[in-house]
């Protein structure tokens, strides 16, 4: 039978979502509970995708397989009562046996939190504490520039070798928090993304904020297709995967 899952996750206390030999996943941690719930014979899951040491998760979704049938409510509270309190099970459903959580996606939405405003120790392992003020028009202007379909190359990791580094991004916005002026959440959505992906575009944008580029420098980085020529990678901590669309 097979499930899909959908998920959250605090990522602060983990070494990203990836199962790793002796080291805290939150793959790791998910695939030990359902092996208990499987009568000890082994399930793994299959992610939308990984992210990365740090990194946060709303609504991560993974498919797995199980022996039995089970009652899907049932099944959602033993995987949550068995599972560390930073990691808690929102939905199950069952799907199609050819489901593929990875490969069936139409299209994921990732956002990034900055704080401009005074330093918050609380919330430094959840909003990138920037704590200086940024042009936030000039960044919304150059986001637009990222839209469509790109040559994204200059914008992952700089020793990701792969055979097409062409992705589509649908939207993008940024959002002010009405209560706070000092805080914004960077939206970006696409059909998928590489390592780094966002956390290098949003290095960028914070450059473009700070006036050391201008918004339509996003073009020329795009077409230069070097990573060299793009920013520094912003912190895991401001980055979540928002939700994955089927």
């Amino acid at each position: 039978m097979r499930y899909l899952m959908t998920f959250s996750y605090d990522g602060s206390k983990y070494k990203g979502y990836q199962k790793q030999p002796r080291m805290k996943t939150i793959q790791n941690e998910i695939e030990k509970v359902l092996t208990k719930l499987n009568s000890e014979k082994k399930v793994a899951i299959y992610a939308s995708g990984r992210t990365d040491a740090g990194v946060h998760a709303y609504h991560q979704k993974a498919h797995f397989d199980l022996e039995k049938e089970w009652d899907l409510y049932r099944l959602e509270g033993s995987i949550n009562s068995l599972l560390p309190k930073d990691i808690h099970v929102q939905k199950i459903e069952r799907v199609a046996d050819d489901f593929h959580a990875r490969f069936d996606v139409k299209a994921k939405e990732y956002i990034y939190k900055i704080n401009m405003g005074e330093y918050s120790p609380i919330e430094k392992d959840y909003v990138y504490q920037y704590n200086q003020p940024l042009r936030v028009i000039e960044m919304e202007r150059a986001l637009k520039y990222i839209e469509g379909t790109h040559n994204f190359k200059s914008f992952t990791k700089a020793d990701e070798e792969k055979d097409d580094y062409v992705r589509t991004i649908l939207s993008t916005q940024i959002i002010r928090d009405k209560k706070d002026l000092n805080r914004i959440t960077i939206v970006i959505m696409g059909t998928g993304f590489m390592r780094y992906m966002v956390r290098n575009i949003v290095g960028v944008l914070i450059e473009v904020g700070e006036g050391k580029r201008k918004s339509k420098d996003i073009l020329t980085i795009l077409k230069e297709e070097d990573r060299t020529k793009s920013g520094k990678t912003a912190p895991a901590c401001g980055l979540y995967l928002n939700d994955v669309f089927y």
